[in-house]
């Protein structure tokens, strides 16, 4: 099972701890945040363009290519009603040339990429609030 923690820091800032790493996440300074992180949706474009450099660079490894200079631009486009990143874009930039057949390789891998077959099968997701809870002062 993967588990990732996240603590209200206050204001509009969380610390996100998944086993021994930390990360935070903030809003910019226009949304009321400090802009000491990335915002949510950074953070699944970030967790979608990483995912799809480790195949990429798989696929690189077990055909002997050199994944140096390997880069992934990750975009995304909002939208409402209800909230949510609409669209997402990845480009993948290598700065050697590449057969035909090993781009489509590199390709063929990150569409294995299993955050990019998360967004496409959606996951069920449950919300619930967890031990007792108390009265909060008036």
């Amino acid at each position: 099972m993967l588990e990732v923690q996240v603590k209200h820091l206050g204001d509009v800032q969380f610390e996100v701890k998944a086993r021994q790493h930390t990360i935070y996440c903030d809003q910019p300074t226009e949304n009321g945040g400090y802009d000491e992180g990335m915002t949510p949706p950074e953070l699944l474009l970030g967790s979608v363009g990483a995912c799809a450099g480790h195949y990429a660079v798989q696929y690189m490894k077990i055909k002997n290519l050199p994944a140096a200079g390997l880069q992934i631009r990750v975009t995304g486009e909002k939208a409402t009603n209800p909230a949510r990143v609409s669209e997402i874009g990845i480009e993948v930039t290598y700065p050697a040339v590449l057969t035909p057949k090993d781009r489509e390789g590199v390709l063929a891998a990150i569409h294995k990429c299993l955050i990019h077959n998360t967004l496409l099968n959606p996951p069920k997701m449950h919300v619930e609030f967890a031990g007792v809870q108390m009265p909060v002062a008036a």
